[in-house]
């Protein structure tokens, strides 16, 4: 069995990625289990200022690759609305002015920014992984989900931005979906079905010595 570290410490996007490749590894089983920093006693906290997903992405993986000897699946992602020339983009975790700033005060800030603006304010989520292995190799994948900003909060699943995203069809928010909903149809499951291919790869060859 191989080992691959989920490089995060995002308790939302663990469970989510936990899910997604629960599902995958379901409809089509591979030598490979996925561990997170907690079961290896790693504590990281990545500083993501690179210019893009790709490169947070990478830098993330890279850094819990290194620190546990293993493989590291990471993500970057943001939400990109429109009428604000893409913002909030990759600075969505950081988006609103005050430190320590929970979800609800993401989205107010962002709802503040949009006051005005006229609607519908269409927007979309983007999802870039990485997985990083020990030899230093490092492939990328992405996916998206479109949709829009709305301005009442709907919904109680979901964390981050859910509760104002809609999606057009089924007419409902990111927050409204349960979460086998979501993982069909996220940017985060998206690009790590994307992705799928290459991890599965990666675990087959890996693996290949101990068949022989």
């Amino acid at each position: 069995m191989i080992n691959i570290l989920l490089a995060t410490t995002n308790r939302g996007k663990l469970a989510e990625m936990t899910a997604i490749l629960a599902d995958l590894q379901a409809e089509a089983p591979a030598p490979v289990q996925f561990v997170t920093p907690l079961e290896l006693g790693i504590a990281l906290d990545v500083e993501e200022d690179g210019a893009t997903y790709a490169e947070n992405a990478r830098r993330k993986a890279e850094a819990f690759c290194r620190a546990a000897g293993i493989p590291a699946l990471a993500d970057d992602s943001g939400l990109e609305v429109d009428a604000l020339g893409g913002e909030p983009g990759i600075r969505s975790a950081r988006y609103a002015p005050m430190p320590n700033p929970t979800d609800a005060d993401r989205r107010a800030t962002l709802l503040g920014r949009l006051a005005g603006k006229p609607a519908p304010w269409t927007a979309h989520f983007h999802c870039t992984v990485a997985l990083a292995l020990p030899g230093g190799s490092v492939q990328f994948a992405g996916g998206d989900c479109f949709g829009e900003i709305i301005p009442q909060e709907r919904g109680d699943n979901g964390f981050g931005y859910d509760p104002i995203f809609l999606l057009p069809q089924p007419g409902r928010t990111m927050a409204e979906l349960t979460m086998a909903e979501k993982n069909r149809l996220s940017h985060r499951a998206r690009a790590l079905r994307a992705a799928w291919w290459f991890i599965r790869q990666f675990a087959s060859r890996a693996a290949s010595p101990q068949q022989d």
